[in-house]
């Protein structure tokens, strides 16, 4: 699809766009959303002559000369200073004006221009600020006259401001349909601009990195968390539409599967425990922080190439300097913290091993077991060593688990579910969207629609493996064989080369999925899917559970977990077992798939990796 079919769909969503109440007063302080001005689609022409109280923080400003045929309040009257009478005289004949100069070589002091007239007045000028309050991509014009305030407490990007004022139509047409003509101006929250991180108009989606707590002010991080909001508002709305009980599952576990990768281990030791504790992590530490001063290094990097201001580099390089101290003295305590020692979990605040939670599917089948059908959205955590751009700590996940249903009946779920987000972020954010396509990716959109128009393409494990062995033009890195993990090579080529669209490979073997999936009458197979989408890769995983007593124990036993320690997990099929299927989907995922982003940090509000926990 061409640029102006694309160009052509955004406009036709945000002519689709629903008009929204003449005015949206925010519930809890009387303020006007942007959104109900701006989002309109008269773009706010029709609430001209409103007056309207509208709060939000400083993206640009200019300073301009006041038009000479403006309005404005009355002029304060001239300051006359004390004459004497012959001052007075000497003003008034001018051949005695002449004599006192022949005389005096300076004429008379009268007619200084601050004796009768007072000193010079300032040159009236008016400050045109473009402000935000989150509520939209669009940026509000707000005209405020110098008489009400020196102007240079609210230029600075980054600037807090609620003022009241008379909307009016932009008297110049462009790229503003209306604008605010200020009567008061109510707060000011001034800002330091040659301190302020953010003051220059382009930075990089690396840079606002180092700055989570203030890059959310940037358009592009705001149009993500709209984005982001939506996409988790949609979800609830789907699930809970079609029957599902929303529950809530535990964050600390003592079950690590070992089947979603490295899990993290979480403590709450005593006073006495904690010195046995530390003495084991010392010895992981210093290759933590040798991943961060590569990390500190990228960002100082960073720094330089975006010309920044030079406070925020010198902080940067102290920062630097006091990690590299740190693995100096680490090094140097290396041969006797290097000594593996036993950790001792006996006055552990739970007595036992405990993680934060990778995967919440074991716990959530209880619940399907019990209400049918349940689904749990919140955050999941894993050690993954993976490329940071491409994986997080801590990430939000979409679990779902169905009763008294099979394979199939997940894979035609998950597939329902994908194309409401697509249809529903089409239309609750288009102009975000909008902003996505001409500033992140041109084919957002087109791939948005292509997702939610038509069914995903379905293929075996096999054949997908037959589809690569044939390929003769593009390299692959690995051997393709039977059995070998996909991927993201693979799974990239497969959807966005071959089949352009999503695709749903199911029937994986045994050896490469978790041991709680269905064993298939081939012995060799179990029944789980992945749904692949081009740009991002997997966005689902899910399969049927074994629900045979005798397989799962088999499983649990050959891979050595401990039959005592999935006791509990065990009961669901010891006291009415049912076949059951769910699947998982990360919410990052479907925010990297609608935005275009390439990392994966940029889709969370604080990014959560290894080394790394600013903020």
């Amino acid at each position: 699809m061409g640029s102006e079919s694309t160009l052509s769909t955004v406009n036709e969503g945000l002519r689709q766009t629903p008009l929204m109440p003449a005015v949206e007063r925010f519930k809890y302080s009387n303020r006007v959303l942007l959104r109900s001005i701006l989002g309109r689609a008269d773009g706010g022409i029709g609430l001209a002559g409103e007056k309207l109280l509208v709060g939000g923080w400083v993206k640009s400003g200019d300073e301009k000369k006041k038009p000479e045929n403006s309005v404005t309040l009355p002029p304060a009257p001239p300051v006359v200073k004390d004459v004497t009478c012959s001052e007075i005289l000497i003003s008034r004949l001018p051949i005695l004006r002449s004599i006192m100069k022949i005389l005096t070589g300076v004429g008379c002091p009268a007619l200084s221009p601050g004796k009768l007239d007072g000193p010079a007045k300032p040159v009236p000028t008016v400050a045109y600020l473009r402000i935000n309050d989150g509520s939209c991509v669009f940026n509000l014009q707000v005209i405020v006259d110098s008489y009400m305030l020196p102007l240079s407490q609210i230029l600075p990007a980054g600037t807090s401001v609620l003022v009241e004022g008379m909307l009016e139509r932009t008297k110049v047409a462009g790229k503003h349909a209306v604008e605010l003509k200020v009567e008061k101006v109510l707060h000011v929250g001034s800002v330091d601009a040659n301190k302020y991180p953010l003051s220059k108009r382009t930075l990089s989606m690396a840079f606002l990195r180092a700055y989570p707590h203030l890059r959310p002010r940037r358009t592009p991080v705001a149009s993500v968390a709209r984005i982001r909001n939506s996409l988790s508002h949609s979800a609830h709305q789907f699930f809970l539409s079609n029957g599902f009980v929303n529950v809530h599952m535990p964050i600390i576990t003592t079950t690590n599967s070992r089947a979603h990768g490295k899990v993290l281990g979480f403590a709450s030791t005593s006073n006495k425990a904690y010195d046995n504790l530390r003495n084991v992590q010392e010895a992981k530490s210093l290759e933590v922080i040798r991943t961060a001063i590569k990390e500190k290094n990228e960002r100082i990097e960073e720094l330089k190439r975006s010309n920044s201001n030079k406070e925020s580099l010198l902080i940067a390089l102290q920062d630097l300097q006091k990690a590299n101290e740190l693995a100096l003295q680490l090094e140097h305590q290396q041969p006797s913290t290097s000594r593996k020692t036993k950790e001792d979990f006996s006055e552990n605040f739970f007595g036992e091993e405990t993680y934060l939670s990778s995967y919440v599917q074991l716990h959530l089948e209880c619940y399907a077991c019990s209400l049918s059908c349940v689904y749990y959205f919140g955050p999941t955590f894993q050690a993954e060593d993976a490329l940071s751009s491409k994986s997080l700590a801590e990430s939000w996940k979409i679990e779902v688990e169905l009763a008294f249903a099979e394979l199939e009946d997940a894979m035609n779920c998950a597939e329902d579910f994908l194309m409401y987000l697509c249809h529903s972020i089409l239309e609750h954010c288009p102009h975000d969207l909008q902003f996505m396509y001409k500033r992140i990716d041109s084919k957002c959109i087109e791939r948005i629609k292509s997702m939610g128009s038509s069914p995903f393409a379905r293929i075996t494990y096999t054949e997908a493996i037959e589809i690569l062995k044939k390929e003769t033009v593009k390299k692959f890195e690995d051997k393709i064989e039977w059995g070998m993990n996909l991927s993201r090579e693979h799974e990239s080529f497969l959807a966005d080369a071959v089949y352009q669209r999503p695709i749903i490979i199911y029937d994986y073997p045994k050896d490469s999925k978790p041991f709680y999936l269905r064993i298939r009458d081939d012995a060799k197979t179990v029944s789980a899917f992945d749904i692949i989408a081009p740009k991002a890769g997997r966005l689902v995983q899910g399969g049927q559970k074994e629900e045979r007593l005798e397989k799962i124990t088999e499983s649990v036993r050959k891979l050595g977990l401990g039959e005592e320690d999935y006791d509990w997990y065990l009961d669901l099929r010891r006291y009415g077992t049912v076949k059951h299927s769910g699947f998982s989907v990360g919410l990052e995922e479907i925010v990297m798939f609608v935005t275009g982003l390439d990392d994966i940090r940029d889709t969370i509000p604080f990014p959560r990796t290894r080394g790394s926990t600013d903020t």
